[in-house]
C-alpha cells in the first residue's frame, strides 16, 4: 500500500498526476528493497504506451480540432436546429441534438463544451435566452460525450482493460440514446414556454451540413460493420474533414490547420504521458497484490454483484468530484477491474461503460470539475449559479446511471445480438 499512500501525498501536495504516479511507484520499489527493479521502469513506461488502440486517441483528437477548424461543428449545430425549429423551445432541444452530433465527432466532454460554448450560448442568447440558462444546458450536453461512440474515455478504458474497442463503441450506443432522452425531456420542461424558433431554409441547410454528417456516420459504420478499426475509421475521417473543409467549405487554410495541430499535440502528449505513468502504477500495484487486497475487503462486506456496483458508483462519483476522468480511470481500472470480472463475474463492457459515465459527471459538479469551470470560463457565467442550474440534468444522468448498473443489457444487449 506503500505507493498508493505516496501517491495520495503527493497528489495533495501538488504535484502533476503522472509525476505522482510516477514517484509513488519508484519509492515502493526503493523502500520495498528491490532496487534491481528499477532498471525495469524505462521499458514498463514504454509498454503502457506499445499499443495499437492507444493510435486512436491522437487521430480523435486531431479530429475533432479538425471539425471546429473547419466549419463542419458549425453546420451540424444549423442542422440540429433544422430538426427542432417548429416545436416549442425548440432551440433549447437543436443545442442538444448538437452536442449529441458533436459528442459523436470530438469524444471529449471539455472539448465538446468547449466548442458548443462559442457556437450555441451566443445563439441561444440572440434568441432571447437567459445566459445562464444556455450555459447550464451546453455544459449538460457534455454528459453526452464519454457513452456516444467514438468517445475519447472508452478508448482509454479500452486500452487499459484490454476490451475491444469497438464493443465499447457498440455498447455506449444504448445508454448514449437513453442519456440523450433523459437530458431532452428535461430540456423540454424547462422551456415549454419558449416560442418556436424560426426555420431555416431546409434544403440549403441540409446540403451544406450533409458533408459534415457524413463524416462521423462513415466513421462509425466502419467501425460497427468491421471494416476499419477504430484508429483506421479515424485517419480515414481526418482526411474527409480536410478534404470537406478545404474544397468544399473552405475554411481549412494553413492559418487554421497549425493551432489544431498544436494543440492536438499538446493535449495527445498530455495523455500519453498519463497513460505511460499509470501503466508503471499498475505494475506496482499488481507487485504489491491490491488487486487480492481490494477484493478480500470488498467480499467482506458482501458477495454481491449489485453491491459492489453500489460501493463502486459511490466511489467513483467522489472520485470524479476531484480528479478528472482519464486520470480516475486510469488509476481505478487496473485494481477494481479485475476484482469486478474475477471475484463478481461483471463483463468488463458493462464495467467501462459504468465507470466513464460516472467519472463525466464528476466534471460539472465542484470542488474541481473541469468541465463546470471551463463552462463558466467560456461563458462567464459563475461556477455557483451554473451548479444549481445543472442539478436536474445531473440528476437526470444519475437516473441513467442507476438503469444502466442495475440492467447491464442497456450496454450488452447490442453485443449481444451480434453474436
Amino acid at each position: 500500500m506503500l505507493s498508493l499512500a505516496a501517491f495520495a501525498l503527493l497528489m495533495a501536495l501538488g504535484l502533476p498526476i503522472a509525476f505522482a504516479m510516477i514517484a509513488g511507484a519508484v519509492l515502493q520499489i526503493v523502500l520495498g528493497g528491490n532496487g534491481v527493479l528499477l532498471l525495469s521502469l524505462p521499458q514498463q513506461l514504454f509498454q503502457g504506451m506499445e499499443s495499437y488502440g492507444l493510435l486512436a486517441l491522437p487521430i480523435f483528437i486531431l479530429l475533432g480540432e479538425l471539425m471546429n477548424a473547419s466549419g463542419a461543428g458549425r453546420r451540424l449545430f444549423t442542422l440540429a436546429g433544422l430538426a427542432t425549429g417548429g416545436m416549442r423551445g425548440g432551440l433549447a432541444q437543436a443545442v442538444l441534438i448538437a452536442n449529441a452530433l458533436m459528442a459523436a465527432v470530438l469524444g471529449s466532454t471539455v472539448a465538446q463544451i468547449t466548442l458548443m460554448s462559442r457556437l450555441a450560448v451566443p445563439e441561444m442568447e440572440r434568441a432571447g435566452y437567459p445566459r445562464d440558462g444556455a450555459a447550464a444546458l451546453t455544459a449538460a450536453g457534455g454528459l453526452l460525450a464519454p457513452v456516444i461512440p467514438p468517445s475519447m474515455l472508452l478508448i482509454v478504458y479500452g486500452v487499459i482493460a484490454q476490451v475491444p474497442i469497438g464493443d465499447l463503441f457498440l455498447a455506449g450506443i444504448g445508454p448514449g440514446l437513453a442519456l440523450l432522452a433523459v437530458l431532452a425531456a428535461i430540456t423540454a420542461v424547462h422551456n415549454r414556454q419558449r416560442a418556436a424558433p424560426a426555420r431555416a431554409p431546409a434544403a440549403r441547410t441540409l446540403a451544406e451540413a450533409l458533408p459534415a454528417l457524413a463524416i462521423p456516420a462513415a466513421m462509425i459504420a466502419a467501425i460497427l460493420g468491421g471494416l476499419a478499426t477504430a484508429p483506421e475509421a479515424g485517419v480515414v475521417a481526418v482526411l474527409a474533414v480536410l478534404a470537406v473543409g478545404c474544397l468544399i467549405y473552405r475554411e481549412m487554410t494553413p492559418a487554421a490547420l497549425w493551432p489544431a495541430l498544436i494543440a492536438t499535440i499538446r493535449s495527445s502528449a498530455s495523455i500519453l504521458l498519463l497513460i505511460a505513468a499509470a501503466s508503471l502504477y499498475a505494475w506496482v500495484a499488481a507487485w504489491e497484490n491490491l488487486p487480492a487486497m481490494v477484493a478480500a475487503q470488498l467480499a467482506a462486506v458482501s458477495d454481491n454483484p449489485l453491491i459492489f456496483l453500489l460501493l463502486l458508483n459511490l466511489m467513483l462519483l467522489g472520485l470524479g468530484m476531484v480528479l478528472d476522468p482519464i486520470p480516475a480511470l486510469i488509476l481505478v481500472v487496473p485494481v477494481l477491474l479485475p476484482v469486478a470480472t474475477d471475484t463478481y463475474g461483471i463483463d468488463p463492457v458493462h464495467f467501462g461503460l459504468i465507470a466513464c459515465l460516472n467519472l463525466t459527471i464528476g466534471l460539472l459538479t465542484p470542488p474541481v470539475g473541469v468541465g463546470l469551470y471551463t463552462t463558466a470560463m467560456q461563458t462567464g457565467v459563475s461556477a455557483g449559479r451554473l451548479s444549481r442550474l445543472l442539478l436536474p440534468y445531473l440528476g437526470g444522468a444519475l437516473a441513467v446511471l442507476a438503469i444502466l448498473t442495475l440492467v447491464p443489457g442497456l450496454a450488452l444487449g447490442p453485443l449481444t445480438l451480434l453474436q
